[in-house]
């Protein structure tokens, strides 16, 4: 799978549990109406943005934790809407498809962020997804 690929896979995660935060619905019900007939989306875009959305959603309290601890000046529901869901997507992977390294998965969420956050917003996800990177490493 391509990198482009791979991009819009994180992309559409990240809108996939941004619906869920701000619609108040159950991962099954933002799966039965996120995906419209007629929209030309790969097979192999769909199927990895399911699986990081998957995995972010199985493991929601245990990512919302991690940003709760990495965050000192921000409360979770504070947050802007779009930085807490690129940060759950992220974390997802990053708990979720162990072969994928950190930086990139680091990386790719910044980029993402450069097209749907707040200018000012990238240092914070940048240093937040970073201590959680390193918190999540062996010790």
């Amino acid at each position: 799978m391509s990198a482009g690929t791979r991009r819009k896979s994180r992309e559409l995660a990240m809108q996939m549990l941004f619906q869920a935060d701000m619609g108040h619905q159950t991962p099954e019900q933002v799966r039965a109406t996120f995906w419209r007939a007629g929209d030309e989306v790969e097979p192999e875009v769909r199927g990895f943005a399911e699986d990081l959305f998957r995995a972010a959603t199985l493991r929601q309290e245990q990512i919302d934790e991690l940003i709760v601890q990495n965050s000192k000046h921000w409360r979770l529901e504070r947050m802007p809407a779009v930085d807490r869901n690129l940060l759950r997507m992220a974390i997802g992977e990053m708990l979720g498809f162990k072969s994928t390294p950190f930086p990139i998965v680091i990386n790719e969420a910044l980029e993402i962020g450069r097209r749907y956050s707040a200018p000012e917003s990238i240092n914070f996800l940048n240093g937040m997804l970073d201590a959680i990177a390193r918190s999540l490493l062996p010790k």
